[in-house]
């Protein structure tokens, strides 16, 4: 027996008098040290060890999950609230601003029997090009360049400064493939023939390559739409960052608070489910702020790129009509004040009720993915969870610092076990 050399005055035939079964059977038994402290070594600590793990996996892969639900409702699942969102910005002579979301329900309705299902997902793929074209500029530049792509609140001013004229210059890049990609998504199906794939990248090389001269008709040149585009990207971004991170250290301040309020703080403070929640939720927070609050600027922008393309939108009014967009303005400053004049200030938040469809939407998505996820972990654990052991009356007493008394062993092991003394 492993731990009982120190005591060769003990006498233990009724222990060989049948084999051991198994290592837990073995284990089972009580280490001495000294004949003053005492250690249990239980299977039960084992299985332990392994439920934990095994919870770990899954709230990881819960986590997982949630956090692949809310990237695909962002970049998939919300384009129609974006479709229906430009298409009231840019329409400047609108009589219905759709500021709630119940006016849209009969507009839907419309556009989906006159134009079919497919009428909100249009510019779906541009989008999706614009956006993986913008991550892939910004890993070229930085690997050609000293700026950072990521930084944290740790980083020196000078790397701060270097990621913020990363983003500057991606973002200018950028800009007239964004114009064509927003033409894409508001012109409507039944009153212009459907783009190519690639129509985007052509359509912006053409924009960029007359970068600063004057163009055709209406049309603002590049040049003239670069510092609005980038201005708005550029503030949103770290408007979006600084909320995340400021709601983020509230919830763990909160967390941890609550946890002191209980009497104690645990070693680990913030559970990986606990973590993942904050910083779902504080992203999300980040998300929905950054887009109320530059709706305003994110409708002069769409209004400026649109200007001189000749596009054909649908009639939000109704649903049943399409019409042009022909406006005239000469730059950022004098479209938001002819906007004002015009439509009033509500004209700088028409369609913010899709923006509230959107993130009623996004929320749910979520919401419903980590319930059925969750539902879903609760019966693989039920389903796993062994039978409950016998209990184990096994303890060691203690009569004095030479004499001990060790007690019969759990029950099950199919022998009898009886109490010995040192012998005189």
């Amino acid at each position: 027996m492993a731990g009982m050399e120190s005591y060769p005055r003990h006498s233990y035939e009724s222990i060989s008098d049948r084999p051991i079964q198994s290592r837990y059977e073995s284990d089972e038994v009580l280490r001495f040290s000294g004949g003053a402290s005492r250690e249990r070594f239980s299977p039960k600590s084992f299985e332990d060890a392994s439920q934990k793990d095994d919870d770990g996996t899954i709230t990881k892969y819960i986590g997982i999950g949630v956090g692949l639900a809310s990237l695909i409702t962002e970049n998939l699942l919300s384009h129609p609230f974006v479709v229906l969102r430009r298409q009231c910005q840019v329409h400047n002579n609108s009589s219905l601003y759709h500021l709630m979301p119940v006016t849209f329900l009969p507009v839907i309705v419309h556009l989906h029997r006159r134009q079919g299902i497919t009428t909100l997902w249009k510019g779906l793929g541009s989008v999706l090009m614009i956006r993986g074209m913008t991550l892939a500029v910004e890993d070229l530049i930085s690997k050609f360049t000293p700026w950072p792509k990521e930084i944290s609140w740790h980083s020196s001013l000078k790397s701060f400064g270097q990621h913020i004229l990363l983003k500057c210059t991606t973002l200018a890049v950028i800009t007239p493939f964004f114009s064509a990609s927003l033409v894409e998504t508001v012109q409507s199906d039944i009153a212009s023939e459907k783009p190519g794939i690639f129509d985007v990248f052509k359509e912006g090389i053409c924009r960029l390559v007359s970068w600063s001269s004057p163009q055709k008709g209406r049309m603002l040149p590049v040049l003239a739409l670069v510092v609005p585009t980038v201005m708005y990207g550029l503030f949103k971004y770290l408007f979006y960052n600084g909320v995340r991170g400021v709601a983020n250290w509230v919830m763990h301040f909160t967390h941890r608070h609550e946890q002191e309020k209980q009497g104690a703080l645990s070693r680990d403070i913030l559970g990986r489910t606990v973590s993942q929640d904050i910083e779902l939720t504080s992203s999300l927070i980040g998300l929905i702020a950054a887009e109320v609050v530059f709706f305003p600027m994110e409708t002069v922008l769409h209004r400026l790129h649109l200007q001189g393309t000749r596009t054909i939108i649908d009639n939000l009014d109704s649903g049943y009509e399409v019409i042009p967009i022909l406006t005239s303005y000469e730059g950022a400053r004098d479209c938001y004040v002819t906007i004002v004049q015009q439509e009033g200030v509500a004209g700088l938040y028409k369609g913010f009720g899709a923006l509230i469809l959107q993130f009623v939407a996004h929320v749910a998505v979520i919401k419903l993915t980590k319930f059925m996820l969750t539902e879903i972990s609760s019966l693989l654990r039920s389903a796993r969870k062994p039978p409950p052991a016998a209990s184990s009356d096994m303890d060691l007493t203690r009569v004095s610092p030479s004499h001990h008394v060790y007690s019969k062993p759990p029950s099950g092991y199919g022998y009898t076990q009886q109490a010995y003394l040192p012998s005189d």
